[in-house]
């Protein structure tokens, strides 16, 4: 990685090479969800781009998406106060270790400061153990098993 990295809030004009690096997370030893809908997932982007309470970032090396992060102000904890939750952050393979995942982790997290969030979380799968360093280098203070249920209709 020799060329510089900005690390922007994502526009309607960057979804679908933000949706491209979705492929990064599906890679092993990740897989897409079982109804990954690509339409749909464009529209829940772009809706993500557009709201109050949640945002997209990239990182752009010289116009090419490198990274992507998406994060969303979405509970008000009787316990710890509004969490900032980070649904998706990847990086391309090609731009790993280079200080662009800390970058957007630290954009998510100072955007989750400036509106108000006490805590930001995020799950990880179990097999990605090198995104489990990551986080731990990045100062992650706690870890939980993450229990899910998936086609609820919704």
């Amino acid at each position: 990685m020799s060329e510089p990295v900005e690390i922007r809030a994502a526009t309607d004009a960057d979804a679908d090479a933000f949706l491209a690096g979705y492929e990064w997370l599906f890679a092993p030893p990740g897989a897409p969800p079982p109804d990954w809908d690509p339409t749909a997932g464009r529209e829940r982007l772009l809706a993500t781009i557009a709201g109050d309470d949640s945002i997209a970032l990239l990182a752009d090396a010289d116009g090419r998406v490198v990274g992507i992060c998406t994060a969303y102000l979405d509970l008000l904890s009787v316990r710890y106060g509004l969490r900032c939750w980070i649904e998706d952050l990847a990086v391309d393979p090609d731009f790993r270790s280079g200080g662009v995942g800390a970058r957007l982790l630290g954009r998510a997290r100072e955007w989750a400061v400036e509106h108000g969030a006490s805590h930001l979380e995020l799950d990880s799968g179990e097999a990605r153990t090198d995104a489990h360093r990551f986080y731990d280098r990045e100062g992650a203070g706690i870890r939980a098993i993450s229990f899910g249920w998936h086609g609820l209709g919704g």
